[in-house]
């Protein structure tokens, strides 16, 4: 399905995705130096594979040799892998002199990555001499979990919360024979810098648990598969392992016999796949069993892995998405926003140093729009990752534009502690902020407390990768932000379309850019309001239901009613989750005259005609709203019609189908909401527009 390669290129049955053959056209007509030492490994012979490819599709040519040998000929780029200690593990140095462009990195990672960022560059990376680049990742850890189940689940299917079919490498109840299609995944992860991969789903059921026994051969065929492009496959375990696979009677975390399996199953883990990563648990959450059975806490629970895969140099990344989900709907002093923080905070310090807490973006469950976790903040002295949703759980399941980047540069940037002077991203990438040198334990403490950046991924077996051809932006956003948390979001987006569709008609870019750059602000404004979320469909997630989950366990509540809508949570006289903030957002949020209008209904239940800062009301905005939204989606239904012939038809056909179910989505949910607004409040819609 390559849309610009060379009529000579191998032809696959899937998308190119961002790295089709034209986008190696300016690397692969030059003469190419490729200086390795002896023994270089399996990602310096992937180096020497995207070379020779670029090359021999282009006309250019590449000689290999030592740093030490002196090549013959002339070199218009020169990749050299040796002394590089200002780089790091993955990162590399760039530039271009006396007319010759050059990549060094001190590890064939680093070198790899040094060679995509040079693709990215395209011609740019062939003009005049520039300054040196160093480019070195903030965060040590760029992780992807898949909710990948290894039988079709009755319930959650083969993939959980995943909109692009299958999973790329379960198959049957086991892996794959054929992991053609896993090396190309392996590829595109490795030219954007992501380096570990959880290969199965965080709810582990019984066939899952199985990987850490008679599956481990087939998790060893796939780390072969990811270990060439630099990437590192971890598994999501079971806390109730020993009891299923072991026989035992407890998984009490200080019972000797459950210390001694869990040992011996990180032994076995490693002596299949030596540079294995660790484990990924969820754990006393959503019927997940966990160390709350046997009246332990969580920092018992992640230890006891943690000391089982520490002689490996294992990690264990622990989620703290715990939370009660048999709540009364009528109790509106519990607030599932407090639970993360009120379970994990008290444990700050206990965490051994190889675990690391994984925190979700936000206290609820991946919203379109809701508050950044205190959590990630409240923990100085424990290793917290944040973690993202690339799969479009509760932002139009892959069948809707909606590029995330903007969203997540948002969280990434925001700036949660230390009087607002550090952001999430230097939190969880160790980096040090301004006001570190206040730090109690001094800034060098930093990178010890850094944990990574990590997402739930969006791919699967369609042919397009991610069921949206544009969802793939997404993908590539969220890598390009872990390795840089400062990154561009809009530049990030221009990027990925100059590689997915190179050479394209620049009104295709122009086109595509104007259809994605808005697109979540425009999916927020036609869906749940001001913050408010939770207003789809109970179970799939999908579509309008705005009373759905209102009267359920979930915790996911509104609370609308004839006088208002939106949840009280101020230490004044609702739920004091605001209190888990540090300054100044404990006292922003708390008062409903500054705090941000898109997150008022997530802090705030008030009437429906308060004046928002903006200086509308709230039951206007929701008018509003909706009905603009659903006008901007009928321009991008128009304006993806005009690029007909301009693109790849079966991109063209795929795109037309998703922006169609767009529309109707959108549509519905401008109606239901309008509509359930104005039966609640009795308020009309000043503009006149029907209300159904």
């Amino acid at each position: 399905m390559s849309t610009s390669t060379p009529q000579d290129s191998w032809q696959n049955p899937w998308h190119d995705a961002w790295l089709p053959d034209a986008a190696f056209r300016p690397l692969g007509s030059r003469r190419v130096l490729v200086a390795l030492g002896p023994d270089a490994g399996p990602v310096a012979d992937t180096v020497v594979a995207e070379v020779r490819r670029a090359t021999r599709l282009f006309g250019g040519s590449f000689t290999v040799s030592t740093p030490q040998e002196r090549a013959d000929g002339e070199h218009d780029l020169t990749l050299e892998l040796g002394d590089a200690p200002q780089v790091g593990p993955d990162g590399f140095v760039l530039g271009r002199r006396d007319g010759r462009a050059y990549v060094r990195a001190g590890t064939a990672a680093g070198l790899l990555h040094g060679l995509h960022a040079l693709v990215r560059r395209g011609e740019d990376a062939w003009g005049a001499d520039d300054d040196e680049v160093v480019d070195v990742p903030a965060s040590s850890l760029r992780m992807l979990d898949h909710w990948d189940n290894v039988d079709v689940h009755p319930v959650m299917g083969q993939v959980e919360r995943g909109y692009a079919g299958g999973s790329l490498w379960f198959e049957a109840g086991r892996v794959r024979e054929d992991l053609t299609r896993v090396a190309a995944y392996a590829r595109l992860l490795g030219s954007v810098g992501i380096n570990a991969v959880s290969l199965n789903n965080v709810n582990v059921h019984r066939t899952e648990a199985r990987l850490l026994t008679d599956g481990l051969p087939d998790v060893a065929r796939l780390a072969d598969v990811f270990r060439p492009h630099g990437v590192r496959t971890y598994l999501s375990v079971s806390f109730a392992a020993p009891m299923t696979l072991g026989g035992l009677p407890t998984s009490d975390p200080l019972d000797a016999d459950v210390q001694r399996w869990w040992a011996e199953a990180a032994d076995r883990v490693w002596a299949a796949v030596p540079d294995f990563g660790g484990f990924v648990v969820k754990a006393d959450s959503e019927g997940q069993p966990g160390p709350f059975a046997y009246g332990r806490d969580h920092a018992d629970g992640a230890n006891l892995l943690a000391r089982a895969v520490a002689p490996h140099g294992g990690t264990v990344f622990w989620r703290a998405f715990v939370y009660n989900h048999t709540q009364d709907w009528r109790d509106r002093s519990t607030d599932r926003a407090r639970a993360a923080y009120d379970h994990f905070q008290p444990l700050d310090g206990r965490f051994d140093d190889n675990v690391v807490v994984q925190v979700k973006h936000g206290p609820l469950d991946f919203q379109t729009r809701e508050a950044v976790s205190p959590v990630i903040g409240a923990m100085p002295r424990t290793r917290v990752a944040v973690e993202l949703q690339v799969t479009q759980e509760y932002t139009g399941h892959q069948k809707h534009v909606c590029y995330l980047g903007p969203w997540w540069s948002e969280i990434l940037r925001f700036p949660l502690t230390q009087n607002a002077t550090r952001t999430v991203g230097q939190i969880v990438t160790g980096l040090p902020g301004p006001a570190d040198a206040d730090d109690p334990d001094g800034p060098e403490a930093a990178p010890r407390r850094a944990g990574g950046v990590v997402a739930v991924s969006n791919v699967g077996d369609d042919a397009f990768w991610t069921g949206h051809p544009l969802a793939q932006a997404n993908l590539y956003a969220f890598a390009r932000l872990a390795w840089d948390p400062e990154s561009d979001p809009v530049a990030l987006l221009d990027e990925w379309i100059g590689l997915t569709f190179p050479g394209a008609d620049p009104h295709v870019a122009a086109t595509l850019h104007r259809l994605m750059d808005g697109s979540w602000r425009t999916y927020e404004a036609y869906t749940a309001p001001l913050g408010v979320g939770f207003m789809v469909t109970p179970g799939s997630h999908y579509g309008p239901s705005v009373d759905g989950y209102e009267y359920s366990p979930w915790g996911t509540y509104h609370f609308a009613d004839r006088d208002g809508i939106g949840v009280d949570r101020t230490r004044a006289t609702g739920t004091g989750y605001t209190g888990q903030y540090e300054a100044p957002w404990r006292d922003v949020y708390e008062d409903v005259a500054t705090c941000p209008d898109e997150l008022l209904l997530f802090f705030h239940h008030v009437p429906w005609e308060h004046r928002l800062q903006s200086g509308t009301t709230v039951v206007q905005h929701v008018y509003d709203s909706r009905a603009d939204a659903v006008d901007e989606v009928e321009r991008m239904v128009a304006a993806w019609a005009d690029l007909a012939g301009l693109v790849d038809d079966a991109l063209h056909a795929r795109v037309t189908e998703r922006l169609a179910e767009q529309l109707r989505s959108a549509t519905e949910w401008r109606d239901q909401v309008r509509t359930y607004v104005f039966r609640k409040s009795g308020v009309p819609d000043a503009s006149g527009r029907r209300i159904y």
